[in-house]
């Protein structure tokens, strides 16, 4: 009875699920901002590169 009081009582396991939670919405924060700069930079920069050197 005792080892199931600690083991219910431990919140370690929770800690990491909120740290992985909180790291995956940061990751998708930043693939959404990289990817719609990255369009954007594609668009404008890299074809007045290219048509620059024709």
């Amino acid at each position: 009875m005792r080892l199931l009081r600690s083991f219910l009582a431990d919140e370690n396991g929770a800690t990491a699920i909120e740290y992985g939670l909180i790291a995956a919405g940061i990751a998708l924060a930043i693939v959404t901002i990289v990817n719609s700069t990255g369009s954007a930079l594609l668009s404008n920069k890299f074809n007045a590169i290219d048509a620059a050197t024709k």
